[in-house]
């Protein structure tokens, strides 16, 4: 039997082929983090063994409601047996049902205000829609749903139109997709608040199957993909980060992502990414395995 081939190496996955099961791939996933779009050079320990474990359980538990996904079984600590699709990058061959294939959107739903809506907020970018002069961590008054590009260098937000027009998408299977999404996020909301979180926001990503059908895949609802806030202080009025965001901050507080989507806007080279501190390192080694037992209710040894 052949050798399992690299098929790709994402910012923190590798993918690779399963020999005999051309409708199979694995999903090895790596201690690397990255933020903006940029693999940040050092590594955060047992940081791949919890995405892949917390990506399991919400697999299981979403196929037990009866919602298709991509999941097969967990192999290893860090690694997945999922369905294999094809990524196409060429929007034009994106044609209306085809099958074993990426829907090359993500779907972003926000249900308090923080992140990129928040910094569009305060900015005036969003006027009529009723959060002006919320402060950031306030409950938004409806799920806010959006979606951005996936197989572009970097995402950028997209309208209705553009995501049917990029996609292959029928309005309907659209409409399928939220409505699937905000009753995942449902679940997410109950399962999670056993641990005293709070799912601020998180993005999904939908395939078709072999047969057409639509499914989820990627992952969902880990610390990567997903914004962890601790319910208590959110109570006492405090926003308590608890998910990749701390990382985020590290880099917004020392000025580097202002330079480097200055450096996007002026089209000029993107300045490279400083390692973590080692001390930011510890902190989010420890921050992941807490949201893995938060978010699971199970010890992650």
């Amino acid at each position: 039997m052949s050798e399992p081939t690299l098929l790709y190496t994402g910012s923190v996955k590798q993918v690779y082929s399963v020999p005999g099961a051309p409708d199979q791939v694995r999903f090895v996933f790596t201690d690397r983090i990255s933020v903006f779009d940029k693999w940040i050079p050092n590594q955060v320990p047992d940081k791949g063994e919890v995405i892949c474990r917390t990506a399991a359980f919400w697999f299981k538990r979403l196929e037990a409601e009866g919602i298709r996904t991509h999941f097969i079984e967990q192999l290893a600590p860090n690694e997945l047996l999922v369905r294999r699709i094809a990524v196409e990058p060429d929007y034009a061959a994106m044609t209306p049902g085809r099958p074993s294939v990426l829907i090359p959107c993500e779907f972003i739903i926000r249900h308090y205000l923080a992140g990129s809506l928040y910094d569009r907020v305060a900015r005036g970018d969003l006027p009529g829609h009723g959060l002006e002069g919320l402060p950031y961590g306030a409950p938004l008054p409806a799920p806010w749903c959006e979606s951005s590009t996936k197989v572009e260098r970097t995402d950028r937000l997209i309208d209705e139109a553009e995501a049917l027009q990029i996609s292959g998408m029928t309005p309907a299977e659209l409409k399928a997709i939220w409505a699937m999404s905000l009753r995942i996020d449902e679940l997410i909301g109950a399962q999670v608040a056993r641990g005293g979180l709070i799912h601020a926001d998180g993005k999904k990503e939908w395939g078709r199957d072999a047969a057409g059908e639509l499914m989820l895949v990627d992952v969902l609802g880990t610390p990567d993909e997903d914004r962890w806030w601790d319910a208590a202080a959110l109570a006492g009025g405090e926003v308590v980060q608890l998910s990749k965001e701390r990382v985020r901050q590290h880099y917004r507080q020392t000025g580097y992502k202002d330079a480097l989507y200055a450096a996007r806007a002026a089209g000029t080279p993107e300045p490279p990414i400083p390692p973590m501190p080692d001390a930011l390192v510890r902190e989010a080694r420890a921050l992941y395995i807490e949201l893995f037992e938060r978010i699971t209710q199970e010890s992650f040894r």
